[in-house]
């Protein structure tokens, strides 16, 4: 029974690495791991640090990933009172937009 708990258990670690499968996911996971998780739950679970941050996994309830290109593009300044602001390049932007629809399966 143990046996078969940790087989499980790695399992589903890898399950959720491979996750952000593809390059663009894992640059876009790295991204967020580097400019947002100071705040922001990254993650398919957990509290943000900040609570005005929302998890990313809840981002596509709340506006359609498409929709935010455009935002990162030309700079988000409201996000939450602590966000800094900033501006992406196309590259970080389809690659973040790439990660959060990770999110949302």
């Amino acid at each position: 029974m143990r046996r078969l708990l940790a087989c499980a258990a790695i399992l589903l670690m890898i399950a959720g690495q491979a996750a952000a499968a593809t390059p663009s996911e894992r640059r876009g996971l790295g991204f967020a791991k580097s400019h947002c998780a100071r705040c922001h739950a990254i993650g398919r679970s957990g509290k943000s640090r900040l609570p005005q941050a929302p998890p990313f996994r809840t981002l596509h309830t709340r506006y359609p990933i498409e929709t935010l290109a455009e935002a990162f593009a030309e700079g988000i300044y409201t996000g939450h009172p602590r966000m800094p602001a900033f501006e992406l390049d196309p590259d970080e932007i389809n690659d973040l937009l790439s990660y959060l629809k990770t999110l949302e399966r």
